[in-house]
């Protein structure tokens, strides 16, 4: 029996490496629903309650995790079957209303100049879930990398998808500044100026500017897309 041996992925001339949350998604607006609804049925006490552990936790971990978060007051109070209304809560949240005008659109034109790649930091059963819910992983062709640092995982997302060329498109200066840092001038960096991050004034300071800097993501999928 002869045993083949796989082949490398073809090298493409450009991957663009996309990411969701405030990038493709409305981020802000899904946790803005979820507090309401933390508040409706577990109280202001409550709610603060979960965003206080939701906030160690990520402090832990270094990723945002809502469900584990949730697993985590449920140990304090097992008994308390308002957390289960907050897990059905976020399974069943309607993701693609909170895409950003003319996301899809934008990952789109992407696919038509290169291979284009969701690249997120997240858990690995919330996240995906939002990505594919979304229809975000559907409009990727299913290209959908999840990291607990992506900054950190280059040569992973290297490996699988081997390029010239590299544009990272996110709405986090730290993150584009980090990949630079790393890539050099084998990466091009476009900066999305949406959500808190972006918005940041701290934050903004504390980085280089990126290479490209738009004000919406929907920008990329019209007529005067800046590249």
């Amino acid at each position: 029996m002869k045993i083949r041996t796989p082949r490398a992925p073809a090298k493409a001339e450009v991957v663009f490496l996309v990411d969701v949350d405030n990038t493709l998604l409305d981020n802000d607006r899904v946790e803005a629903d979820l507090k309401r609804h933390l508040k409706r049925e577990l109280g202001t006490a409550g709610q603060r309650r979960y965003w206080a552990v939701f906030e160690r936790l990520r402090s832990e971990l270094g990723y945002a995790d809502y469900l584990g978060a949730l697993q985590r007051c449920r140990g304090r109070e097992p008994s308390d079957p308002r957390l289960l209304t907050v897990s059905r809560f976020l399974i069943d949240y309607p993701f693609a209303r909170r895409l950003y005008p003319g996301a899809l659109r934008a990952l789109k034109m992407l696919r038509r100049r290169g291979p284009t790649v969701i690249l997120s930091d997240g858990d690995v059963v919330f996240q995906p879930h939002k990505i594919r819910r979304s229809g975000i992983a559907k409009a990727a062709s299913e290209r959908v990398l999840i990291y607990v640092h992506k900054e950190c995982a280059l040569k992973d997302v290297a490996r699988r998808y081997p390029a010239r060329r590299y544009m990272i498109i996110d709405d986090k200066l730290r993150i584009l500044a980090a990949v630079k840092k790393k890539w050099g001038r084998r990466v091009t960096t476009v900066f999305v100026r949406q959500g808190h991050y972006a918005r940041d004034a701290k934050t903004l300071k504390a980085y280089p500017p990126a290479d490209i800097s738009i004000g919406r993501i929907g920008e990329l999928g019209g007529s005067g897309r800046p590249f």
